[in-house]
């Protein structure tokens, strides 16, 4: 990179005219640097058959933006190209580079660098869930270490993999990534089988387990102690109670639970209805 750095450098200090520019098949050292930031997109094509055209040059020249499809499909195609990996990544990353091609270069990013694609601005959805089933694929053989670090940072999808991890490290920063998603909490506790952990923690998470849908997503989790489900059931509707107390919900031991507490409910319900009607006073005697 110092090698464009003073290269560009000199670009800067001449002034540019069309004649001093040689052909882009034949263009060297500060000429090409030159040609690659000031040869309109559409015109760029033979650059690719320049034998100074290395690594080195082509990295730079694919950080301009305004690349066409065309252009970078080539580039693609050249199989050469993309023995470098900064070229495969510059090329995954590029707005411009055509979805086919995208598909395939994304199989070959490094798992951190997939995490990056997935935030990055712009990315077509559908390249974005892919990049994401990736990552995904590839947690079970990841470290603990570099499981946390994603589990801080990535975003939804994959923050929820992590949290159905179970190891209590991961589901902590897990729970603690921004990008983690009522969704995707739900999503977990949904899950037939689950780790204890995952389910305690949730019920003990200041922000998660004040959220009314997960309260009644824990009730329903299996993995769920019974003192967090106690510790729910003066908190829900007595719609939600009757729904949760239906044959075949829960387990019995715990409907005998909800049964309770919707008696409990409708007693004071009455209790209180009862105690709002006022006895008429005697009138006074005078």
């Amino acid at each position: 990179m110092d090698r464009i750095t003073t290269l560009e450098k000199q670009r800067a200090s001449r002034p540019v005219t069309s004649e001093r520019f040689p052909t882009l098949q034949k263009a060297s050292g500060e000429d090409l640097v030159r040609l690659i930031h000031e040869v309109p997109p559409d015109a760029l094509l033979p650059i690719l058959d320049n034998p100074s055209l290395d690594e080195t040059f082509l990295v730079l020249l694919l950080q301009r933006k305004d690349l066409q499809s065309e252009f970078l499909a080539e580039v693609v195609r050249r199989r050469h190209f993309l023995k470098n990996y900064i070229v495969k990544k510059l090329l995954a990353f590029h707005p411009h580079t055509p979805r086919t091609e995208g598909i395939r270069l994304l199989r070959d990013l490094y798992l951190m660098d997939l995490v990056q694609f997935t935030i990055s601005p712009g990315v077509l959805p559908d390249l974005k869930r892919k990049a994401e089933d990736q990552v995904v694929a590839k947690l079970p053989q990841l470290p603990l270490g570099q499981k946390i670090t994603l589990a801080r940072r990535a975003p939804a999808r994959i923050a929820g993999a992590l949290l159905a991890d179970g190891q209590p490290a991961v589901v902590k920063a897990a729970l603690s990534n921004p990008n983690l998603t009522e969704a995707q909490v739900l999503r977990v506790l949904a899950r037939a089988k689950l780790a204890p952990a995952v389910a305690q923690s949730v019920a003990q998470d200041a922000k998660w387990s004040c959220i009314y849908n997960v309260r009644i997503a824990l009730v329903r989790q299996p993995s769920t102690t019974l003192t967090s489900i106690l510790a729910f059931l003066p908190e829900l509707t007595v719609s939600d109670l009757r729904e949760l107390a239906a044959p075949g919900i829960l387990p019995e031991n715990l409907r005998h639970y909800l049964q309770a507490e919707i008696h409990r409910r409708l007693q004071k319900s009455r209790e209180q209805q009862h105690g709002s009607v006022q006895t008429p006073r005697e009138p006074k005697n005078e």
